[in-house]
């Protein structure tokens, strides 16, 4: 499906030109109904940071999109989510050129993310789609709505981790031993 392909080029292209599923002098990516952003703006961003940035108050927010860059948000993911953080698409409710679909998005939480401990524990979040193409169904449009706490929610439940190999008495906990108990099977748990 094109929102998948487009899902995928956006995380792992680094060339606007290099994408095969967007129109670049059309596409626009509105999220929560904020500022669309363009091809260049959001590939700048990455697509973390770009689908994460929040109008919160800096004190309030659990992810700082605009303190990350490419690199750093795909490190912060990738090591939460040592076997993939999966986009599927569930179900499509139009079809083109104004294509409409609900998704999730999930993992397994299996490493840290930001200082918290990994749960090993299934992450996802729900979320519509609304994705405008062209005659060559290429994204023009792109607007997301989802819940970014359902993701949060997962992510930060864990105290924040002490680099030390004991429990200490503020609240944190052991990286070695959180990983290892993360990485086990999670059925036997």
């Amino acid at each position: 499906m094109l929102s998948k392909s487009w899902e995928m080029e956006l995380s792992h292209k680094t060339r606007l030109q290099d994408f095969k599923t967007i129109n670049p002098d059309k596409f626009k990516l509105i999220v929560n109904g904020r500022k669309g952003l363009s091809g260049e703006e959001t590939l700048g961003l990455g697509s973390y940071n770009a689908l994460l940035k929040s109008s919160l108050p800096k004190e309030f927010q659990c992810y700082k999109a605009d303190e990350e860059s490419f690199e750093s948000s795909h490190d912060a993911f990738r090591s939460a989510f040592p076997r993939g953080f999966a986009w599927e698409v569930l179900s499509v409710y139009s079809g083109p050129p104004v294509i409409s679909f609900k998704f999730r998005h999930w993992g397994f939480f299996e490493g840290p993310f930001k200082g918290h401990a990994p749960t090993g524990e299934k992450v996802e979040f729900l979320g519509l789609g609304v994705l405008q193409v062209d005659e060559s169904l290429r994204a023009e449009e792109v607007e997301i709505y989802y819940d970014p706490a359902e993701l949060f929610g997962g992510l930060l439940k864990e105290p924040l981790i002490s680099p030390s190999r004991s429990e200490s008495e503020d609240n944190t906990v052991d990286v070695a031993a959180a990983a290892a108990a993360a990485h086990g099977c999670p059925f036997s748990k």
